[in-house]
């Protein structure tokens, strides 16, 4: 492929998350709530695309707990596919409820459930106690060593020194910036602030086009991929393509994620990707 700019997710890309962030959406529902979900199901709702950060899926989890206590009897993979008819993220899920459920039992479920706790308990899992402290300017609900530490490197030194040799590096992720730094840093990834779009510089996130259009036009690209775990991570590819004519930009997808073999490849491509790599390690062949 001729291209000028390549564009790097973070998680599931350059850091395996299953023990981390994944690991964080499960127990923080199941702290707040007593009861929780497998890892497994989280993909399901990721495949229905809207979830651009894992608070946002932790809260979709915590509302199909309450509302399988309150007697909605649909599986999660029927909760997602819900959640996909009515346009993706929270307010699909939410949407996916309030016609399932009868008024009164909807309301009941939206009242019980707490996203500012959540939130609260998933950054004292995910980032432990000194590091809650020092990020989030408090003191956590309880103590813990931080499963974000439980992050292994997918991306090869080799790898990394090939891509910004060769191409216009950038990053684009639904993590905060703090959060977003401490992994490059693991990985030993340098982006300058102004080449990286984070949750805390990019309102609409993904699969909205803003953030690549933006990174095409600070490095005046021509060509550009951007490299994923989702499938929202390929539609965002595919949304910039439609509204900048002016730069080809193509979504590569990387089975290090939550999608995996041939069913992982066969939903990539359904949304248009230009290929799928096994890894990240891949990519500087790929592009050669």
């Amino acid at each position: 492929m001729d291209v000028d700019t390549v564009v790097l997710d973070i998680d599931g890309v350059l850091v395996d998350v299953a023990d981390s962030y994944r690991r964080a959406v499960v127990d923080s529902v199941d702290r707040v709530y007593g009861a929780t979900v497998d890892r497994e199901a989280i993909q399901a709702l990721k495949d229905a695309g809207g979830f651009n950060n894992d608070w946002l899926v932790t809260d979709a989890v915590a509302l199909y707990v309450l509302a399988d206590r309150a007697g909605y009897d649909a599986d999660v993979a029927a909760y997602a596919d819900g959640i996909a008819t009515h346009g993706g993220g929270l307010e699909g899920a939410e949407a996916t409820l309030a016609a399932e459920l009868p008024n009164a039992t909807f309301e009941s479920v939206v009242d019980e459930w707490d996203p500012d706790e959540l939130r609260e308990v998933f950054q004292a899992l995910y980032l432990g106690a000194d590091l809650y402290r020092e990020l989030e300017d408090g003191e956590p609900p309880f103590e813990t060593a931080g499963y974000i530490h439980d992050e292994p490197v997918i991306a090869d030194a080799q790898t990394l020194a090939a891509l910004t040799d060769r191409y216009n590096v950038g990053v684009v992720t639904g993590r905060p910036a703090a959060e977003a730094t401490i992994a490059l840093d693991r990985v030993g990834l340098d982006v300058e602030d102004a080449h990286r779009f984070t949750m805390d510089n990019w309102e609409q996130g993904k699969p909205h086009p803003y953030a690549l259009l933006t990174l095409a036009d600070r490095f005046g690209s021509d060509a550009v991929v951007f490299v994923g775990d989702t499938l929202d991570d390929i539609e965002t590819a595919v949304n910039a393509d439609r509204e900048d004519p002016e730069t080809v930009y193509k979504g590569i997808g990387v089975l290090t994620g939550g999608l995996t073999g041939e069913a992982g490849r066969a939903k990539f491509a359904a949304v248009g990707a230009a290929a799928v790599l096994g890894s990240i390690n891949e990519l500087p062949a790929y592009l050669r």
